[in-house]
């Protein structure tokens, strides 16, 4: 029988009420809520009675000297500083994404970890869509690609999630908002230096916040990048143009907020066959995620098209049994530290290529010292 882990949750907002919380109960021969810990106290209280926890706490200090097994760091902010305290704890760990703010922070992430021989794991969902393993297959009998595509259309968030009973906080106070923005600032400053307010706000909105999903699912199917050719920024958009082999990557995320429709798709062109993912929101529960295969014959003139659809299994359901397995056998995760802290050196090499104009070959790696390669 496989144990079951204690878990204490740090952070209860949106991810954590909608998929997390959510899904430790429902996968409840894995996993015990044993605490929660949120800086509002009508948010904590509020989860606790839903989920039936009755350790609370404001402070992840003291949530830390419970006798856990593993953390699940879903607050907002760099999650660099509980990570690396629960791992010095010996308590796996679970960070959504991004890991954090800096190949710094990562770096110093994962030395805790080895350290203390704990699973660190980032919670790329995306990784563990059924449709996702899918398209690994085929993608391995595509020849010749020639192209890829990946696209974002961002949209209005409120429609998908208004129909869970959200618990949103209403007593937090000025100073503590301000405290959290400040620290932000400070770690977006050490990562990528004294820049304009834009790229500051591309960094930390956009790079980290949404683009590492769509660096991450990349990086899965195609491996490392051989160089970031192109970057550009602007108020509503980010364009980055990456190399695998003879193949061009063109990623965009543009922010659409007239249409409620959010898009993210990922197409591979090939002289013989096109493939293209496209994922549902991320916030609505059990939407598949469909898979279309194109091919034809160039002399009859034929072409045909399939759109499959894989599983209605929620890939966040599937990242958490993924962690449980990790952290219960000693497999190291798929998306594991040193996996998501590319996705934070690639963030970086996006905002130096765009300030600079100027291609970076290997954008991807980074050094022990904290810095990129």
């Amino acid at each position: 029988m496989s144990k079951r882990l204690k878990v204490g949750v740090v952070g209860c907002g949106l991810v954590a009420q909608v998929m997390h919380l959510h899904y430790l109960r429902e996968l409840s021969e894995l996993f015990e809520i044993a605490a929660i810990c949120d800086v509002s106290e009508s948010v904590r209280a509020a989860c606790a009675k839903t989920y039936g926890v009755t350790e609370t706490f404001r402070s992840w200090e003291e949530m830390l000297r419970l006798p856990l097994d593993a953390v699940f760091v879903l607050s907002s902010g760099s999650h660099a500083p509980i990570a690396i305290a629960a791992a010095e704890a010996g308590m796996h760990v679970l960070v959504e994404k991004p890991m954090c703010f800096s190949v710094a922070e990562g770096h110093a992430m994962i030395v805790a970890a080895q350290k203390s021989s704990v699973t660190l794991m980032v919670a790329y969902n995306k990784r563990y869509d059924l449709a996702y393993l899918r398209l690994l297959k085929e993608r391995e009998a595509q020849l010749d690609l020639r192209l890829i595509k990946v696209t974002t259309l961002e949209s209005p968030i409120d429609p998908y999630i208004r129909q869970y009973p959200l618990h949103k906080p209403d007593d937090l106070s000025k100073d503590l908002i301000a405290r959290f923005a400040a620290d932000n600032r400070d770690r977006i400053t050490a990562a990528i230096g004294e820049t304009d307010e834009l790229c500051r706000r591309a960094y930390h909105l956009v790079l980290l916040d949404s683009m590492v999903h769509e660096f991450n699912t990349i990086r899965g199917i195609m491996g490392e990048p051989d160089r970031l050719e192109f970057a550009d920024i602007q108020e509503q958009s980010v364009t980055a143009v990456l190399r695998f082999g003879p193949a061009q990557c063109v990623i965009t995320w543009v922010d659409l907020p007239g249409i409620a429709r959010y898009q993210m798709e990922f197409a591979f062109y090939a002289p013989d066959q096109r493939l293209t993912l496209s994922f549902p929101s991320p916030f609505v529960r059990n939407l598949p995620t469909l898979l279309s295969i194109e091919g034809g014959e160039p002399v009859s003139g034929r072409a045909w098209r399939s759109e499959e659809t894989t599983s209605f299994t929620e890939s966040f359901k599937n990242e958490l049994i993924h962690f449980h397995e990790c952290a219960t056998t000693g497999r190291a995760p798929t998306t594991s530290g040193e996996d998501a802290l590319r996705d934070i050196a690639l963030c970086g090499a996006i905002i130096e290529a765009h300030r600079t104009r100027v291609p970076r070959d290997s954008p991807t790696f980074w050094n022990a010292s904290g810095g990129a390669a």
